[in-house]
């Protein structure tokens, strides 16, 4: 098993763990039955559609 040669410093560590801090935000999308921003290629949870068809059958 591979065993460091040298101890890695608090700045190296930080700066791997900071490198997922600087994600995006899903781009939304305005969904064309009931016009809700929703997160693009999902079914909208407000109305149950996907691409002008009913997936999900909502009360």
């Amino acid at each position: 098993m591979g065993v460091p040669k040298r101890r890695s410093s608090k700045t190296r560590g930080r700066q791997r763990r900071a490198a997922n801090v600087n994600l995006e935000a899903p781009n939304l999308v305005e969904c064309p039955q009931c016009h809700v921003l929703i997160v693009s290629h999902r079914v909208c949870p407000e109305c149950g559609y996907y691409k002008n068809k009913e997936v999900v059958a909502k009360k």
